[in-house]
């Protein structure tokens, strides 16, 4: 009998981290062996654990789970890396199969094409949801990087910059730079108009 693949799940949302967790334990094949709520907690976890593959969320706090899979691309080049998704921001997925991500697909994928597709990536294969992959052609390249586009989209809704900090785990000087770096590259004379041009785009 071949040994069971060894599987990291990292997601700040606990509901769904917990879900995700129990409805994996009912594969014969798949194993639960760590757990994290934050990027540099998925990746302590992984060095301890050493999983087959890294189930990463888009977003978490600390590190973003691209950040997460190319350090562990360096820490762990035998972990296999996968990004779930509940913001389909085209300009993600570019980047993330830069570093070496073999899977990138939405939250609302089942179990049991989640399994699948652990599977798949185990095996060396590769699964890039179809729609996520379509709106990344039709949108091109974003400009922006995964933390500029954190904070733009935090203040698309017309969050305070202190706020951001809070939400974002970082200090307001830094979430300032942050936006004034994303408006100038998008051209923009302020954070709103960047919000405008990077959604017009699907970046956010």
């Amino acid at each position: 009998m071949t040994e069971p693949v060894r599987v990291l799940l990292a997601d700040d949302e606990h509901l769904i981290r917990g879900a995700l967790a129990a409805l994996l334990a009912l594969e014969d094949d798949i194993v639960v062996v760590a757990q994290a709520a934050s990027g540099p907690e998925a990746l302590a976890m992984a060095q301890a654990h050493r999983p087959d593959v890294a189930v990463l969320d888009l977003q978490m706090p600390g590190l973003d789970g691209i950040e997460v899979a190319a350090e562990l691309r360096h820490l762990l080049p035998e972990c296999r890396t996968m990004i779930v998704t509940g913001h389909g921001r085209p300009g993600y997925l570019k980047r993330a199969l830069e570093v070496g991500v073999r899977g990138f697909l939405p939250k609302t994928v089942s179990a049991e094409e989640l399994a699948r597709i652990i599977r798949t990536v185990l095996a060396g294969g590769r699964f890039v949801d179809p729609e996520l992959a379509a709106d990344a052609i039709s949108a091109g390249d974003s400009p922006l990087t995964p933390r500029e586009t954190d904070v733009l989209e935090l203040a698309a809704d017309g969050t305070s910059v202190a706020e951001i900090a809070v939400r974002a785990s970082l200090s307001p000087g830094t979430v300032r730079n942050y936006l004034s770096s994303a408006a100038t590259k998008l051209g923009a004379e302020n954070r709103h108009a960047a919000v405008r041009v990077a959604r017009e785009h699907g970046w956010i």
